[in-house]
């Protein structure tokens, strides 16, 4: 049984350092805190405002006391999570949208927060210019639904992974780059392990993205 009940969300901001108003929201990956992940972004803040959300599951990263990581969602509960998550980023951006005059949202999801940027993107698709999935294997509750996604074929649909990526190995980055080809991505592949490389990120960027 489930009870519906108000809960409190956390964001990092980082105030773009010109007058536009596009606006880059940045999911963390697995284990992250929005606090630290949006300083990977400090680099684009001459076009974008930065917002990083962070996801509603937080937890000692080993044992009981510690360090503290955040998770988007686990096995259990994980439709009434990715509704809620869903329902969060929306409010988030209606406040955000209240504070900004928005002329474009840009999004990009890392690892565990590129499931849930793809999700987002996917209820949302007219709402964003571009997306950009770093280093994560696409939802597997969207893959029904891949033929009616909007997915565009201007470079603004982009995936990234480094060749050095710990979790995965050559044939499954081979496998993921291909598939996300045929969604009509443009896949990047980098020198580089598992993370946010910022020559690659600022190349993006620098771009028509």
């Amino acid at each position: 049984m489930d009870i519906i009940y108000s809960k409190t969300y956390r964001y990092e901001f980082l105030r773009c350092n010109s007058k536009s108003n596009k606006v880059l929201y940045v999911l963390h990956g697995y284990g992250q805190l929005a606090n630290f992940f949006i300083r990977k972004f400090e680099i684009l803040r001459e076009k974008y405002h930065i917002i990083a959300p962070e996801g509603m599951h937080r937890f000692y990263l080993n044992g009981t006391s510690g360090r503290v990581g955040a998770s988007w969602m686990t096995k259990e509960a994980r439709e009434s999570d990715i509704q809620d998550n869903l329902n969060w980023l929306d409010a988030l951006d209606k406040k955000i949208s209240e504070e900004l005059r928005i002329e474009e949202r840009h999004l990009l999801g890392f690892s565990q927060g590129g499931a849930t940027a793809a999700r987002w993107f996917s209820s949302n698709s007219n709402q964003f210019k571009s997306i950009v999935l770093w280093a994560c294997v696409f939802p597997p509750d969207l893959e029904p639904k891949v033929a009616s996604l909007n997915f565009a074929k201007d470079d603004s649909c982009i995936f990234v992974i480094g060749t050095g990526d710990q979790y995965y190995n050559p044939e499954q980055q081979n496998t993921l780059v291909n598939f996300y080809k045929s969604l009509s991505f443009k896949t990047i592949t980098f020198e580089g392990d598992h993370n946010i490389e910022l020559d690659t990120l600022q190349a993006i960027y620098d771009s028509n993205v």
